[in-house]
C-alpha cells in the first residue's frame, strides 16, 4: 500500500473493543470479534509481527472470519474457567456452534476453529486473508499432500514465515480466479468434502469457501505456524487439543473458590494474567496488542507486549494474595533473568524473554484503529529511567518471602544489585510509572517507591536475617522520607503534588500506603484523595492519570479515563473507611468490563466503549486489588 489509505481502509468501521475476546495458549493471544472474524493474531509470540492485522486497519490487513451464512451470533461465552470460546449462531434454517481456541503447552502453534450444526441445517462461511509482518507480505498459498493423515492442506509461506491450514479445502476468492495470472482454473464452490479444488499455487490475498452442515455434523479447520525451512508440520488433533486446552486452564484454576458472580470476575481477572504470560519464559506482556489509541483518532498510541518490571511485580503481589504462590515463582524468575547484570543497565521493561533491545518504529501503512496514528511497534520508553521500579519489584519479592518462599543467595544478591542501582541513582529525575515524554522531574511516587525498596531492603536483614548493609539503607531510606515530606506535600493544599517543581495532583498518588509510606486514613492522604477527586475525576466518576493540559508529558492531545487509576481510587476509599463509596464505584467498574469480564486500559463514558490496548493485565491486576479490599473492608468490624 506503500502508506496509501485504500477506498477499503476509508469505508471499514473499527470494531469496538468490547466485542473482542481473547484467546491464549501462553505464547500468543489472538483477539476474536463478535461476529467470529479474527483480526488480530501474532505468531509464534505476542511481540512476533502479525498475520492478522485488520483491527489496526480493515479486513484486508489481514484477518480469518467464520460465519453462518445468512445468520447472527445470539450468545457467545468462554466454557467455565477456560479461554476457549463458544459463539452460537442462529439462521433461517438452523444453528451452529463455533468453538475457537489453541492449545496451549505445545511445541508448535495451532488455532483451532470447530463448527458444528446443532439444529436444522446452515452453511458454514470461510474468509481468510493471511498477511505476514504486518499487512506487508501477502504469501504464497500453495495445496500439500499430507501422507501422515491421508489428507491435504494449504500451505501459505512469506519469507521466514509459513502458515499450514489443514481440514476442508478453502479456495482463491471468486474475484482473485478470474485473474489469468493467478494460474487457477475456474471452478464451483467448494463442498464440505473440498475434493473439487485444483489448487494450483498462487499469491494468496483471499481465501474462502462455502460448507453446508446439517444437525449433528461438524468440521474442523487448523492453523499451525512454523518456520518456513522447516518440514510440515502435524497439525493438532481438534479433539484432543480441545480436551487438552479445557484441562489445562480448569486445573490452573481449580485453587480459586467461586461463591458468587463477584468471585467469578476475579478468577477471570486472574486467568487474564496467566493467559498473557508466556508459558516457556514467564514474561508478562502489558497487553496483547499493540497501538490501541488512549484517544480515538489521537496519536497516544504504543505498543503494550512486553514485560514491564512493574506489571511482573504487581502480578506476583496478586497472586500471592490469592494463594497462588507456586505459580508467582515462575514469574520471580523470569524477573531475576531479566535484571541480573550490571546494576547501572536495568530496565524498566524487557521483551518476553528478557531482549533488552526494543527499537521503536511506525508502521505507515496501517491507517490505525479508528484512524488513530501512527501505528508502532517496538517502545521507545524501554530507554527511559523510572524511579518507581525497584521498589515496585522489592515489594513484590518481599511478599513472597513473606509468603514463605524461599530466598536463595541468587535471587538475594540481584535484590542487592537493584538496591545498589537505587543508590547510583539516587538524585537523578526520572520519567515517571506514565512515562512521560516531556522533561524529566522528581516525581513524587517515584521517590515513594524509592523509600519502599530501601524499607524493604531493610526488613529482609532485621526480620529474615538476610545479609546486607541494613544501617546505611537505612540512613537513605530516613533521609528521602524526609526530602519528600519537605519537597513533595503541600502543606498549604493538604497533600501531595505530582512533582517536586508543581502542585499538580497525579492518581498514582493513591498508590503511596501500598508502600507503607502513609496510612490510607491518614490527614495527609486523605487531603491528597480530595485533590484528586476534585483535579482529576470526571462527571462519571472516572480518573484521568493526570491533567493533560499541564504539558508536562511532552505529548499532543488527550486521553480517556484510565480504569487501573480508579481502581485505585476503590482500593484507597475501602482502606479509609468509605466502604459503600468504594463498593458503590466498584459495582460500576465491573459493568465497564465486556461480556466476557475483560479490560482495555481506559474507558470513554461518553461513548461508553473500552479504549487503549486490550485486554490489558494494568486493569486487571487493579480490578483484583480493588476488589479484594473491598472484600477486607466488609467484613471488618
Amino acid at each position: 500500500m506503500n502508506g496509501r489509505m485504500t477506498a477499503e481502509h476509508a469505508e471499514h468501521a473499527s470494531t469496538p473493543l468490547e466485542d473482542y475476546a481473547l484467546l491464549s495458549d501462553l505464547s500468543t493471544g489472538p483477539l476474536v470479534s463478535r461476529d467470529g472474524s479474527i483480526d488480530w493474531l501474532c505468531f509464534p509470540r505476542f511481540d512476533s509481527p502479525s498475520v492478522f492485522a485488520a483491527l489496526l486497519g480493515s479486513p484486508e490487513d489481514g484477518r480469518w472470519k467464520v460465519s453462518a451464512s445468512g445468520g447472527e451470533v445470539v450468545s457467545r461465552r468462554y466454557l467455565p474457567r477456560t479461554f476457549v470460546l463458544e459463539t452460537t449462531w442462529r439462521t433461517p434454517t438452523g444453528k451452529m456452534v463455533v468453538t475457537d481456541f489453541l492449545p496451549p503447552g505445545d511445541a508448535q502453534s495451532d488455532l483451532v476453529r470447530r463448527v458444528e450444526c446443532v439444529e436444522g441445517t446452515v452453511e458454514v462461511e470461510h474468509d481468510l486473508r493471511i498477511r505476514f509482518d504486518y499487512a506487508r507480505a501477502k504469501p504464497w498459498t500453495r495445496r500439500v499432500d499430507l501422507e501422515k493423515v491421508g489428507s491435504c492442506g494449504l500451505l501459505s509461506v512469506a519469507g521466514p514465515d509459513a502458515l499450514l491450514l489443514t481440514g476442508p479445502l478453502l479456495h482463491p476468492h471468486e474475484s482473485q480466479r478470474a485473474e489469468p495470472q493467478t494460474g487457477m482454473e475456474d471452478r464451483h464452490e467448494a463442498s464440505a468434502e473440498g475434493h473439487a479444488d485444483d489448487y494450483q499455487g498462487a499469491v494468496s490475498k483471499r481465501l474462502s469457501g462455502v460448507f453446508p452442515l446439517v444437525a449433528g455434523e461438524s468440521e474442523s479447520w487448523v492453523l499451525t505456524w512454523h518456520q518456513s525451512h522447516e518440514g510440515l508440520p502435524t497439525a493438532a488433533d481438534p479433539d484432543r487439543a480441545l480436551e487438552a486446552t479445557i484441562a489445562y486452564w480448569t486445573q490452573w484454576s481449580s485453587r480459586v473458590e467461586v461463591h458468587d458472580r463477584h468471585d467469578e470476575a476475579v478468577l477471570r481477572s486472574l486467568m487474564v494474567l496467566r493467559a498473557l504470560t508466556h508459558g516457556r519464559t514467564g514474561g508478562i506482556v502489558a497487553a496483547a496488542t499493540t497501538s490501541l489509541p488512549e484517544e480515538f483518532g489521537g496519536s497516544r498510541n504504543w505498543d503494550y507486549r512486553y514485560t514491564w518490571l512493574r506489571d511482573a511485580a504487581l502480578t506476583i503481589e496478586a497472586l500471592i494474595a490469592h494463594d497462588f504462590t507456586e505459580g508467582a515463582l515462575h514469574w520471580r524468575n523470569w524477573l531475576l533473568r531479566a535484571v541480573a547484570g550490571d546494576p547501572d543497565q536495568v530496565q524498566i521493561m524487557y521483551g518476553i524473554a528478557g531482549e533488552r533491545q526494543l527499537p521503536e518504529s511506525e508502521l505507515d501503512h496501517l491507517p490505525g484503529y479508528e484512524n488513530s496514528k501512527p501505528v508502532r511497534i517496538g517502545n521507545g520508553a524501554v530507554g527511559q529511567y523510572q524511579a518507581d521500579v525497584v521498589g515496585e519489584v522489592m515489594l513484590a519479592l518481599a511478599a513472597l518471602r513473606d509468603a514463605g518462599a524461599a530466598e536463595g543467595e541468587y535471587s538475594w544478591g540481584l535484590q542487592k544489585n537493584l538496591l545498589r542501582f537505587c543508590e547510583q541513582n539516587l538524585d537523578r529525575k526520572g520519567h515517571g510509572i506514565w512515562e512521560m515524554r516531556g522533561e524529566a522531574e522528581f516525581f513524587v511516587h517515584g521517590r515513594v517507591m524509592m523509600w519502599a525498596a530501601f524499607d524493604q531492603g531493610i526488613r529482609a536483614v532485621r526480620e529474615h536475617g538476610l545479609e546486607g548493609p541494613a544501617d546505611r539503607w537505612e540512613e537513605i531510606r530516613d533521609r528521602l522520607r524526609e526530602e519528600i515530606m519537605e519537597r513533595g506535600f503541600n502543606a498549604e493544599l493538604n497533600s501531595f503534588t505530582q512533582t517536586y517543581s508543581n502542585d499538580e495532583v497525579d492518581a498514582s498518588l493513591l498508590q503511596l500506603p501500598h508502600t507503607g509510606f502513609v496510612a490510607s486514613d491518614d490527614p495527609k492522604m486523605l487531603g491528597t484523595v480530595a485533590r484528586i477527586e476534585e483535579q482529576l475525576q470526571d462527571a462519571h466518576g472516572l480518573l484521568h492519570r493526570y491533567r493533560t493540559a499541564s504539558g508536562l508529558d511532552g505529548l499532543e492531545g488527550h486521553e480517556y479515563p484510565f480504569l487501573i487509576c480508579t481502581f485505585w481510587l476503590v482500593e484507597q476509599y475501602a482502606n479509609s473507611g468509605r466502604t459503600d463509596d468504594a463498593t458503590a464505584l466498584l459495582d460500576r467498574l465491573t459493568g465497564y468490563a465486556n461480556d466476557l469480564g475483560l479490560y482495555a486500559e481506559e474507558y470513554d463514558p461518553v461513548s461508553g466503549r473500552l479504549a487503549g490496548n486490550f485486554p490489558q493485565a494494568f486493569s486487571h491486576l487493579g480490578f483484583i486489588r480493588a476488589s479484594d479490599a473491598v472484600n477486607r473492608a466488609r467484613v471488618q468490624p
